[in-house]
């Protein structure tokens, strides 16, 4: 038997970029593709390690493209961007949803640290600002 949330429901809004999730507990959130992006569980984004982390810019009109299923635990989206290596564990799409607004806060404040506007850092692209994750193309 499964120790966190089982999704009963789940469907991805392209026209509204949101994927809606309904848990067995009841609880239901719209999570914006946006925040999916920029909190994906992947190394090119959370790094190798604690402080490794790379801000991702330029992602307020990321799409899903697909998604593939990850055994009884998870998704694996492929956005529009072609970033497709995050694992989105159902515990971790729980906590997304049930934090969301936090996390876009900090997300937020995130770009404002790194030299952006809170709406500016949303459109422009990582690859034009001279930024690089961990030293290799991804």
């Amino acid at each position: 038997m499964s120790s966190g949330p089982t999704p009963v429901s789940f469907k991805v809004r392209t026209q509204s970029r949101v994927m809606e999730v309904a848990f067995d507990d009841g609880a239901q959130f719209s999570i914006p593709f946006e925040l999916l992006r920029v909190y994906s569980p992947s190394a090119e984004v959370r790094g190798h390690g604690h402080g490794q982390e790379t801000l991702q810019t330029g992602k307020r009109e990321v799409g899903i493209v697909g998604v593939e299923p990850v055994g009884n635990y998870g998704i694996k989206p492929i956005f529009s961007d072609e970033h497709s290596s995050g694992i989105f564990t159902w515990e971790y799409l729980y906590q997304l949803g049930r934090d969301q607004d936090a996390m876009w806060e900090a997300y937020l404040q995130k770009l404002e640290a790194a030299g952006f506007t809170r709406e500016s850092g949303r459109d422009q692209d990582m690859s034009s600002a001279g930024g690089s994750a961990c030293g290799h193309h991804h």
